[in-house]
């Protein structure tokens, strides 16, 4: 019976393994506008970007800040596009994965893990990690509901869904870095990807200079 059950179990890997497409593509999928959406903000406000990439006291300070800023923009923009087409899908991820560890490291790390703030969370509450001003959060949101709520059109103003705090943390950013680095790993997968007939083709290729020589 065991020996059955691993038998089984090991056909049922290997039947996932062939479907391993599915989640390269919804990885893809889900990226490419995460990432064009990203680099089209930056480039329709160019100028107060790049304000907050060169300014060392309120923005990042970077050197050559009109040159790395371009740079992003056509990474986030080409990059997004690449990774729906599939196309050089491992160094494009891994670029975009560089411009997700540097936004962790300037950017979001100061604001601790949450992107929302949530005073229930174990990465604030200090079960996990502490942080003072997602605590804080709840007072402070309470507050502006309060003034708020004095409006005569508050139900306007809620109908989307409630308020929030936002806290900026590292959390979209980390999730983004993780899925960029699975595909830096394994790539845009087979069949609907360009990488895999480019390669197929590339493949046949070297076989028929192979077989002449």
């Amino acid at each position: 019976m065991i020996q059955q059950s691993i038998l089984f179990y090991q056909k049922l890997v290997t039947k996932l393994q062939q479907l391993d497409f599915i989640p390269l593509l919804l990885l893809r999928l889900y990226l490419t506008p995460v990432m064009m959406q990203a680099g089209w903000t930056k480039l329709q406000n160019f100028d107060s970007t790049l304000s907050w990439f060169a300014d060392p006291d309120w923005g990042l300070g970077l050197p050559a800040p009109a040159l790395l800023l371009s740079l992003v923009i056509l990474l986030e923009l080409g990059g997004g596009l690449a990774l729906l087409l599939g196309l050089f899908t491992r160094l494009t991820a891994f670029g975009l994965s560089i411009t997700m560890l540097v936004a962790m490291l300037t950017v979001h790390a100061k604001n601790g893990w949450l992107a929302i703030a949530d005073a229930s969370s174990w990465l604030a509450d200090g079960t996990i990690f502490s942080n003072d001003a997602v605590m804080a959060a709840p007072d402070k949101l309470a507050k502006a509901n309060q003034i708020l709520q004095r409006q005569p059109d508050y139900d306007w103003l809620v109908s989307s869904g409630k308020l929030v705090v936002l806290n900026n943390g590292i959390e979209f950013a980390a999730t983004y870095f993780v899925m960029l680095l699975l595909l830096v790993v394994y790539g845009a997968g087979p069949w609907l990807s360009l990488d895999y007939w480019l390669s197929r083709k590339a493949a046949a290729a070297v076989t028929t200079q192979e077989t002449v020589a």
